[in-house]
């Protein structure tokens, strides 16, 4: 071992260069061809409205082969939790951006609540934000939740931690009164997040409920 430590510190620098950009290269082809098939699978959701796609389409419309699909997915699931991990990244980026533009603490924890009711908005048509219609990822989610709990929890984790900072800190400026921030923070966010869900039981769209109303909702809960 000792050996082999020793020779691999002898290693010329042009070596490690050679090896290091030859990693890079393969990395970069690989995000690649995983992008080609995410975009193959949110175009599907948008023609179909739903996430009834079979891998055989995707292959298809990514113009790749059912062997590199299964390179980088055990199979429809894992794509799906693919796509439901790039919709969070993309709706934290913007919820996140919404909260930025606010500086009183209880305005910017406002703006969470709206921008991400906005996120879950349980409408027919495609979203004002985002490049692709993400209700049939929504729906799909409970599916995900139940078969993959670890990685939904994860990629739930920066927005959780996002909202329990401004919950904080409107506690902290005295605009809302709050004994536990991390369940008071689930609270919030479990009811922003499956509004949607009741929402599509409700057969009149004017009875629905508001990204407002959620908030007033969440505002008196938190004893604002």
């Amino acid at each position: 071992m000792a050996r082999t430590e020793a020779a691999a510190a002898n290693e010329p620098a042009w070596r490690e260069r050679a090896v290091a950009r030859s990693v890079d290269a393969a990395r970069s082809r690989a995000e690649q061809r995983v992008e080609r098939f995410l975009e193959a699978a949110f175009e599907l959701i948008d023609e179909k409205g739903s996430t009834e796609f079979t891998i055989q389409e995707v292959i298809d419309r990514s113009k790749q082969s059912l062997r590199s699909f299964y390179e980088y997915f055990d199979g429809k699931d894992e794509l799906v939790l693919a796509l439901f991990e790039e919709t969070v990244r993309e709706a934290d980026e913007d919820i996140r951006q919404a909260v930025e533009e606010e500086s009183d603490p209880l305005e910017r924890l406002r703006a969470y609540v709206i921008r991400h009711h906005e996120w879950c908005d349980p409408s027919e048509e495609p979203r004002k934000r985002g490049s692709h219609h993400r209700r049939a990822i929504s729906e799909f989610s409970m599916h995900l939740a139940t078969k993959h709990p670890d990685r939904m929890r994860a990629a739930l984790a920066p927005g959780s931690r996002l909202l329990r900072g401004l919950i904080e800190d409107a506690v902290r400026a005295g605009a809302i009164r709050v004994a536990d921030t991390k369940r008071a923070a689930a609270l919030v966010r479990q009811t922003v997040m499956y509004s949607w869900f009741g929402n599509r039981l409700v057969e009149d769209p004017r009875q629905r409920l508001t990204a407002e109303e959620t908030w007033e909702f969440c505002l008196r809960g938190l004893q604002g």
